[in-house]
């Protein structure tokens, strides 16, 4: 890709940032703080519960040892980054980046962002790093030869959490096919429950539901084929897949276009709704409003598959802490710093010598335990939603698709919109 071809997408989302970036902390990137220690700039979308305490826990732990830097947390609240990466990019093209930036593992890191930040071979070299983290991982954070980011979790998408007094209340238990799913939501609605809590304020809720439906409904082969090139968009299981997500949403909160995915989740909390489908960081939110009543399931027919996304911390060029973003990057994928920071985000290390937090830490749940295990014996597929299948510009097309889907409920039309921006992609012929 072009830098001329960049800068067009990206101007596209430059009064959108503009107006955004008024919401994010107001430090200046190099300023001193009041302690005369320099200040380190990391920009993030991390601002809701378990994610928010992962990483402030892991600042205050540099901090604490570094006392010659301060670093601060620039977040730009917006559900899988949707807001944090518009400011990002107008900075990033204004010659204005900040010091560490968070990215997710894949197209959304090695399609948008090689040009403008610094490999990171000498960090993997001088921390013995090359062999700690799975071989898939290293060769998707890898490209030309240089690795440019370091992962700091794994997370999972195709997650169905439930509250579990409403379920038990109503002699109920996790669906495991659409067909159970569509039994036990009219039993709920009859109840005057919302089935499932639906977000879409964040513009990729709704998309990641479909994600796990084409996942349940075309496999984990032939899921991966969509964003290879091996499996038709055009086919009758994609058709059928579109036909079970509009009757799925017709089960969803009226509201669901306001709402943010952690508005949703709180339906759930508070026993207005039953369900949710999102990834395991629900884990780490439920776990920051003290709401234990939960239980959780894969979506359905989601069985032993792995809808997997991992968020990155990358450094641009250009940075004016250089040194110290790196030493934080070095806490970021140490076993250490993965200990601190996963069992708050709710999600799995991605080192594979980590997940032994030291006691006076806190420890993995039952649910990470699970994921962790998971993680090592399920077919693993890549999330679109979160960067990991397709480049952003397809993803945003498929999102314009399930937008426009949502409105009219048009399976053909919806179906005929997904083919093109596959084609559009270079993917499809």
């Amino acid at each position: 890709m072009t830098r001329t071809t960049v800068r067009a997408r990206f101007a596209l989302l430059g009064a959108i940032a503009i107006a955004l970036s008024a919401c994010s902390s107001s430090a200046s990137p190099g300023a001193s703080s009041g302690t005369g220690a320099a200040k380190v700039e990391i920009f993030s979308w991390w601002t809701a519960g378990g994610e928010a305490t992962g990483l402030n826990k892991l600042i205050d732990q540099f901090n604490s040892k570094n006392p010659q830097w301060q670093v601060v947390n620039q977040a730009v609240a917006g559900g899988a980054g949707s807001n944090a990466k518009a400011v990002l990019k107008t900075r990033v093209l204004d010659n204005k980046p900040p010091d560490l930036f968070q990215s997710h593992m894949g197209h959304e890191l090695t399609d948008t962002w090689l040009q403008y930040i610094e490999p990171l071979d000498d960090l993997y070299a001088k921390n013995s790093w090359n062999d700690k983290f799975p071989k898939g991982v290293m060769d998707i954070i890898s490209d030309g030869g240089h690795i440019w980011a370091v992962p700091v979790n794994i997370h999972r998408a195709n997650v169905l959490w439930y509250n579990k007094k409403v379920f038990s209340a109503n002699g109920i238990k996790p669906p495991t096919t659409w067909d159970e799913f569509r039994t036990v939501a009219d039993k709920l609605r009859g109840k005057g429950i919302i089935p499932l809590a639906l977000g879409g304020k964040d513009n990729f809720e709704a998309g990641q539901v479909l994600e796990t439906i084409l996942i349940g409904t075309l496999g984990a082969d032939k899921y991966k084929g969509l964003w290879t090139g091996t499996t038709n968009w055009a086919g009758a299981d994609v058709t059928k897949a579109l036909t079970t997500f509009k009757t799925v949403l017709g089960y969803v909160n009226p509201d669901h276009s306001a709402l943010t995915w952690d508005q949703a989740n709180d339906l759930v909390i508070s026993g207005k709704a039953a369900m949710t489908i999102m990834g395991d960081w629900v884990d780490g939110y439920n776990a920051s409003k003290n709401f234990t009543d939960y239980g959780w399931a894969l979506a359905p027919g989601n069985k032993d598959i792995y809808d997997a996304l991992s968020d990155v911390f990358a450094l641009p060029k250009g940075a004016k802490n250089a040194d110290a973003a790196k030493s934080f990057l070095t806490l970021l994928g140490s076993p250490e710093g993965q200990d601190i920071f996963n069992p708050n985000k709710g999600s799995v290390p991605a080192r594979l010598d980590a997940g032994k937090p030291a006691a006076d830490q806190k420890q993995y749940d039952d649910y990470l335990k699970s994921a962790q295990a998971d993680w090592k014996a399920d077919t693993i597929v890549p999330s679109l939603e979160h960067g990991a299948a397709a480049k952003p510009s397809w993803a945003t097309a498929y999102n314009q698709a399930v937008t426009l889907f949502m409105t009219s409920g048009n399976v053909a039309a919806a179906q005929t919109a997904l083919v093109k921006a596959c084609k559009d992609a270079g993917i499809c012929k």
